[in-house]
């Protein structure tokens, strides 16, 4: 055998076995294995609540509009029942959360806040009574009878409520001049049954994931 053939072969070898180190993942001598990755997110005392929520299953429902809320009801109730009738789990072994933002801020304040500002609410926030032509004067879907929300709470359900969107909220109702920070005040003093102010609501969405929620978003 020829030198030069010999020297083909010791080429082609040292090639297939570079092929075959590659291919089961090995790194030629010298080459460093990228890191794990060690991420871990930061807690915060403001968001310690979402996981205080006793709960086999964590799910956050994140609403942005007024076409969403009445879906939100139906949506959460599906959660409950799906668990009990298809799991077996009691609606106590679930945590759910319903983040209110954006344009369906205004649905997290009683018919205290609404029987007073109903028509500057609605008109802010894109709503039209589908059954009536007079502006609401009560929250539409805070009680029966239709979609509930307080029936929610009483479920066990948490509401987060946007404190961003509710003090844009509170100085449109003002108006120019106006006293925006009382109207503040009677708004946080008159919110729906288990709601909390969160800083913002898109805040709240991922918070709730890094917090082991799977979420779901109603619109």
């Amino acid at each position: 055998m020829t030198n030069d053939m010999r020297a083909r072969r010791s080429l082609m070898s040292s090639i297939g076995a570079f092929a075959a180190a590659f291919a089961l993942g090995s790194r030629p001598a010298g080459a460093q294995t990228p890191a794990a990755s060690t991420f871990t997110p930061a807690r915060h005392s403001q968001d310690g609540w979402l996981d205080e929520i006793p709960g086999k299953h964590r799910v956050v429902l994140d609403v942005t509009s007024s076409l969403g809320v009445p879906d939100v009801v139906r949506f959460a109730g599906n959660v409950l029942g799906a668990n009990k009738n298809g799991y077996g789990l009691e609606e106590t072994e679930l945590a759910v959360v319903v983040i209110l933002r954006h344009s369906a801020t205004a649905f997290a304040y009683s018919d205290v806040i609404w029987a007073k500002h109903g028509p500057a609410l609605a008109a802010a926030n894109g709503y039209t009574d589908p059954e009536s032509t007079e502006p609401p004067r009560v929250n539409p879907f805070a009680s029966a009878p239709r979609n509930a929300l307080d029936g929610l709470a009483k479920r066990g359900v948490q509401f987060a409520v946007c404190d961003t969107a509710s003090h844009g909220i509170s100085r449109r109702l003002a108006g120019q001049g106006g006293d925006a920070d009382a109207v503040y005040k009677e708004m946080v003093a008159n919110m729906i049954p288990s709601s909390r102010l969160v800083p913002a609501g898109v805040v709240a969405v991922t918070r709730a994931q890094e917090y082991g929620y799977g979420v779901i978003h109603v619109g």
